[in-house]
């Protein structure tokens, strides 16, 4: 699954977009000065939008990637089927998103996994839909959401992290959107651009 992802934009582009979506935006630790970053890993921190304080709107913060689940693994991933999600969604900020394929079977015995970089066609960033939480170990996190791959991603992996459309990021933050779990969807054909990076 998605283990790798890339957040290389600005947090006043952020705040731009989000305005032309009429969305009102807050910025309860201030205005984040986002690093970019190509690699940004399980237990990295990284943007995310959320439903503001109070139930209208947005906030911007920068949170962990990740909670400590039962056993102790980080819950990075989470499988989106069959589950409803009154609560705790989130927007996530990303450029780009990876995936691994193993080596062909004639590949010598050490070869490395082949890593493909997914971008989102025609737009400069997107957002994966999320949930965050409090832990008591590592403080505020995130999740990304899973599902079914869309024909752009099955050739790669047998399962996607959710990328929501524009239109959808005010249902899929509003608090009184009463079946959010609707929207989560498979990508269709062209969403994504694709590269091998390595």
């Amino acid at each position: 699954m998605c283990n790798e992802q890339s957040n290389r934009v600005a947090a006043g582009l952020i705040r731009d977009d989000i305005q032309q979506l009429r969305i009102p935006l807050d910025f309860p630790e201030g205005l984040p000065n986002l690093e970019p970053r190509d690699s940004i890993r399980i237990t990295d921190r990284n943007a995310i939008l959320r439903t503001a304080a109070g139930g209208t709107g947005a906030e911007l913060v920068v949170r962990r990637w990740s909670w400590p689940g039962p056993g102790g693994r980080p819950v990075y991933n989470f499988r989106s089927e069959g589950r409803r999600f009154p609560h705790g969604r989130c927007l996530i900020v990303a450029d780009a998103f990876y995936e691994f394929t193993d080596p062909p079977p004639d590949a010598p015995k050490r070869a490395r996994k082949t890593k493909w970089r997914f971008t989102k066609a025609g737009e400069a960033w997107f957002a994966i839909a999320g949930l965050w939480r409090a832990d008591p170990q590592v403080g505020e996190a995130y999740t990304m959401l899973t599902g079914a791959p869309g024909p752009d991603i099955a050739p790669y992996h047998d399962r996607q992290v959710l990328v929501l459309e524009r239109s959808d990021w005010a249902a899929w933050l509003a608090a009184e959107t009463t079946a959010p779990e609707a929207l989560l969807a498979p990508s269709p054909l062209g969403t994504f651009a694709v590269e091998q990076v390595a």
